[in-house]
């Protein structure tokens, strides 16, 4: 689904011209995402969880960080963070990461057809901070640590085999993870102020052993063309990986990653941004700029995790205290999808739709105590678009 990208077949100058709805301005390149109307309608009055929700949506609380999982005899981790479901047979497991330093790691909760709980397990422990991560084509969870010389952690779902370090993926503060299946890679955000972008271009597509590290190299501006440059040194000591190639594009506080249809979407905390990279023309702009918004107040104010459904729509979930999760349409339109209230102590994390696309998990990290121990995982059933 083309969302703002580059006009393939001309540039039209200063011009503008409608292709596909989408109005493609100056020089090839549209303003960003701006607030509008929620294709889901006006959030309504909090729910018994203290979650406001568009008209048919419903909220359940899943697990709470330090108690027992409903329905099973384990308990469940302090500040969930990132997730992604898995189908497992008729149900489907929702993974989470647990963002504590030292001990990290990661959990699942495993559900029958109906969405009930049936299981909940620990897949990955001994690691440090584990916050965001990635779903693998080959049903693995790439768990990051966002440390200095943080590793990616490939762990089973299932909670089968053990979980496998995997430092030719770099050594830095990682955040997010991202496969592309087409170009056969895995993109990598990183936590720093003047992090970069990478991706991991494997020996052998399916396995995570072996394989070269790239970073991405662009201008300063925000939009343009880019390149990938191998990265020397993956283990970034003594040199930080950041720092190992001129020419590489610095980004203020990567977090989220996502990938669909030739593009690929991530996130930066430190200035409020979406990006977008169009990866069938190697260009980049920006999808989402808080400084931007000309039409009415920013409705993004702390940008994090980030995912997609079905139907193109991206769903942000925002850090910082505001407690929402908004949606960016294909329209380019952004507004609140869901808010927590009483929680300002808090953050969103997590976003994942179950396998049939009917229901969206995440976690309020910190819950309604604002301490890692309080943490609260929720599941939001309703009609999601197709």
């Amino acid at each position: 689904m083309e969302r703002r990208t580059l006009l393939r077949a001309a540039v039209l100058g200063g011009s503008s011209a409608v292709l596909g709805g989408t109005l493609w301005r100056g020089a090839a390149y549209a303003a960003p995402a701006q607030p509008g109307t929620s294709p889901y309608g006006a959030l309504g009055s909090p729910d018994a969880n203290g979650i406001r929700l568009p008209a048919g949506f419903t909220s359940r609380v899943i697990a709470r960080s330090g108690q027992t999982v409903p329905g099973t005899s384990y308990t469940w981790h302090n500040a969930p963070d990132g997730g992604a479901c898995y189908t497992d047979g008729t149900g489907w497991i929702y993974v989470s990461n647990s963002e504590i330093n030292p001990s990290g790691g990661a959990s699942a909760v495993k559900f029958s057809s109906t969405g009930t709980v049936t299981g909940a397990y620990r897949i990955l422990s001994g690691t440090r901070q584990n916050c965001a991560g990635g779903k693998t084509p080959w049903n693995t969870w790439l768990s990051c640590e966002e440390v200095s010389l943080g590793y990616v952690y490939e762990t089973d779902p299932w909670g089968v085999n053990a979980a496998v370090q995997r430092p030719a993926m770099g050594r830095f503060k990682h955040e997010a993870a991202a496969a592309d299946p087409v170009r056969k890679v895995v993109y990598l955000t990183e936590d720093e102020t003047n992090g970069r972008f990478y991706r991991f271009v494997p020996t052998t597509w399916g396995s995570l052993a072996s394989g070269t590290l790239q970073v991405m190299v662009a201008g300063s501006g925000t939009s343009g063309s880019f390149s990938w440059a191998n990265v020397p040194d993956p283990d970034g000591s003594p040199t930080t990986t950041r720092t190992q190639v001129s020419g590489s594009k610095s980004f203020n506080g990567g977090e989220g990653c996502h990938y669909a249809d030739d593009t690929v979407w991530f996130t930066t905390k430190g200035d409020n941004r979406v990006w977008q990279l169009n990866l069938t023309n190697n260009t980049y702009e920006l999808a989402y700029d808080d400084s931007l918004v000309t039409s009415g107040t920013a409705p993004l104010t702390g940008v994090d995790n980030i995912t997609g459904s079905a139907s193109g729509d991206l769903f942000v979930a925002e850090d910082g205290g505001s407690m929402e999760i908004c949606i960016i349409t294909p329209a380019d339109v952004v507004a609140p999808f869901l808010r927590i209230d009483g929680q300002s102590a808090s953050e969103i994390t997590g976003p994942a739709f179950s396998p049939d696309g009917t229901r969206l998990y995440f976690s309020s990290q910190r819950g309604t105590s604002g301490s890692s121990s309080g943490g609260i995982t929720y599941e939001v059933r309703g009609p999601f678009r197709a």
